[in-house]
């Protein structure tokens, strides 16, 4: 009986500490869902629904090729954006047929989900390379569902704008150089995207996208911005009006620039764009810009991230900027902390955005609440670093 009564109290105090509330978001550590274990939802991004926030992201696993999908992207719900519950698998990888585009052990990265009112659906983009393929593939692809936690269905992958010319694409940029664009081919990454080499090379096929997101706009339309050109130009890409394709509108953004991980806001008019250099899973200097609208011209703002380790990112990589909701001018600044020895401790790095001089500013905190946003200055709970 007393053996009974000890089993039945500690599995009690586990219980409890399992589930316990969440005051307050801390960067850099575990962040327990509702039964206990880390969130895993990597490289992820947020949709914002009837009172609910849901969190789509990369599903990882332990050791080293756990950067492999080999579930697929996990979805997470929240009141308050400090408690998670786990919602399952929202797409879940073809574990049947070896040739599907999306079969166990592609590559999924950065899924994000938008809703789109005019078809009631959910769509779901995210960057795909095709199983034992490397890099190579570089498409995009596209789930949807009816229902916001899945299950979504895979449509299709591909590279955008086959056959079509960016918006800002100079006479030179679509002109074969001199002596043949072979000529040239062995000149640097940057020097090849400045002068229009793999914008031609990629014309007729469509263009390589990798690190991706999706940003829905406040006039209901949306667009895919992405890493092409060997990662060397970032463009974006108008969607079709249901969010399943591309419509062949698109520009090219700081060509030979080497961004990726680009995350989008829109403030007072101004699309403001936070991305990273390109250094594998090592972390960098963030970079940011901003424009009068999506298509740019695109001014660099320089490094957003203020004080110690802010040449790194705080030790992390950009992935999503989403609004709180019922605050004004009040976004979040989603970033991963990446562990490629064992995907699945990744941690996650949320800041809150301000603006100074009319630039975004990230600075650290350890330790905040949404009060954040009530104040003019930094809360009481918040810890600097």
């Amino acid at each position: 009986m007393i053996s009974f009564k000890l089993t039945l109290l500690s599995t009690i105090i586990f219980s409890s500490a399992a589930i316990a509330q969440h005051t307050s978001l801390r960067s850099g550590e575990q962040w327990p869902d509702n039964n206990g274990v880390h969130v895993n939802a990597h490289g992820g991004g947020m949709l914002y629904q009837k009172g609910t926030y849901y969190w789509f992201g990369e599903h990882k696993i332990s050791g080293r090729g756990g950067n492999a999908a080999q579930v697929g992207v996990h979805c997470y719900s929240s009141k308050d954006l400090y408690n998670w519950k786990d919602e399952g698998i929202a797409f879940q990888v073809d574990t049947v047929n070896a040739n599907s585009e999306v079969a166990k052990g592609c590559v999924i990265e950065r899924p994000k989900v938008v809703y789109n009112k005019k078809t009631g659906k959910y769509v779901m983009w995210f960057h795909l390379e095709l199983k034992g393929k490397g890099y190579e593939a570089a498409r995009a692809a596209v789930a949807v569902s009816d229902k916001v936690t899945g299950p979504y269905k895979y449509l299709h992958s591909f590279r955008p704008n086959a056959g079509k010319w960016p918006l800002n694409a100079s006479a030179s940029d679509t002109t074969e150089v001199a002596g043949g664009d072979a000529s040239i081919a062995n000149r640097p990454g940057n020097e090849l995207a400045e002068n229009g080499f793999f914008l031609r090379r990629d014309h007729k096929g469509g263009q390589m996208s990798r690190d991706m997101t999706i940003f829905q706009d406040d006039d209901g339309k949306a667009y895919l911005i992405g890493s092409a050109e060997e990662n060397y130009t970032l463009n974006i890409s108008e969607l079709t009006p249901d969010y399943t394709n591309v419509t062949g509108k698109w520009t090219r953004i700081f060509p030979g620039g080497h961004n990726e991980a680009p995350a989008l806001l829109k403030k007072d008019g101004k699309y403001f764009l936070i991305t990273s250099g390109c250094t594998g899973w090592d972390p960098n200097a963030a970079r940011s810009a901003v424009a009068n609208t999506i298509w740019g011209p695109w001014k660099s703002l320089g490094n957003p991230c203020i004080g110690d380790d802010a040449h790194l990112t705080f030790h992390s990589q950009s992935t999503y900027i989403f609004p709180v909701a019922g605050k004004k001018d009040a976004f979040i600044f989603m970033a991963d902390r990446w562990t490629p020895r064992n995907p699945i401790d990744g941690r996650y790095i949320w800041l809150p955005v301000q603006f100074e001089q009319e630039k975004p500013v990230l600075k650290w905190m350890d330790n905040w609440t949404l009060d954040f946003f009530n104040e003019k200055t930094a809360p009481k709970t918040a810890t600097g670093k």
